[in-house]
């Protein structure tokens, strides 16, 4: 009886090491935007692969590639431009025959719920009473670049600019609104949502080109199967059904 006993401690001793030595951790770097969906679809996901965990590192996009290329063991890149996701190409970064769009955004102008700054138009920017305006660094923030883009197109960025204190994410640029620092600020149309105690929308960017969000795996990623789940994970229905709830749109 003892050593029957014995075997089938052993036995599930064994079972034991064998799932852990299955488990895996998989690193994904997403745009700064997407925080909150992820964690969502981090816990969806991972529903269904109960051994393997997801890490994230959130910050913005070219930010995410610089860190790629610099060493960072990371399993799936996501950003919020495909100038991102090119320049990671351009630099052998990742897996070009895995990549595909998996949502898309919106631009937006937002000022602090309690303003007294009326703000009605983008040409108001140029008011005196407006001094401050977040706007994210085109440099390296890719809701930056939708903005010098959109309103260069205007020809407002002139304007704009000499007033623009930029932010190092669009969550910053969103947070800098949200404390009411700045008179007004550039965000996603998703950052404003979650945050739609603290800011409101005054109208939506006109932009020639769509903004979509791209995925792919990396090329030196050592979980590339799981890696692979993930990435059709966010194009399933349940993985766009979460993007969903959280504004985002289908690319």
């Amino acid at each position: 009886m003892l050593r029957s006993l014995s075997k089938i401690v052993l036995s599930a001793s064994i079972l034991s090491l064998s799932v852990a030595s299955h488990a895996e951790e998989l690193t994904v770097s997403a745009a700064a935007s997407l925080t909150n969906a992820f964690k969502q679809i981090a816990q969806a996901f991972e529903s269904s692969h109960p051994n393997d965990k997801i890490q994230f590192n959130f910050a913005a996009s070219d930010v995410l590639v610089q860190q790629i290329s610099q060493g960072a063991p990371v399993d799936v890149l996501a950003t919020a431009d495909e100038d991102s996701m090119d320049k990671a190409a351009s630099k052998q970064l990742i897996d070009k025959t895995s990549r595909v769009q998996f949502a898309g955004n919106s631009l937006v102008l937002i000022t602090p719920v309690d303003t007294k700054v009326a703000i009605k138009s983008l040409t108001e920017l140029n008011n005196a009473n407006v001094q401050k305006i977040a706007v994210g660094n085109p440099a390296s923030v890719p809701a930056g670049r939708y903005t010098k883009d959109g309103l260069s197109k205007l020809k407002l960025w002139a304007t704009v600019e000499p007033k623009a204190v930029y932010a190092q994410s669009v969550r910053q640029a969103l947070d800098y609104v949200a404390r009411s620092e700045v008179e007004a600020g550039f965000v996603y149309g998703t950052d404003a949502l979650i945050m739609k105690d603290k800011v409101k929308v005054v109208l939506r960017v006109p932009l020639d080109e769509s903004i979509t969000y791209p995925t792919a795996i990396v090329s030196a990623s050592t979980h590339k199967k799981l890696a692979g789940d993930f990435v059709r994970f966010l194009q399933s229905a349940e993985g766009q059904s979460i993007l969903g709830r959280f504004g985002f749109t289908k690319p």
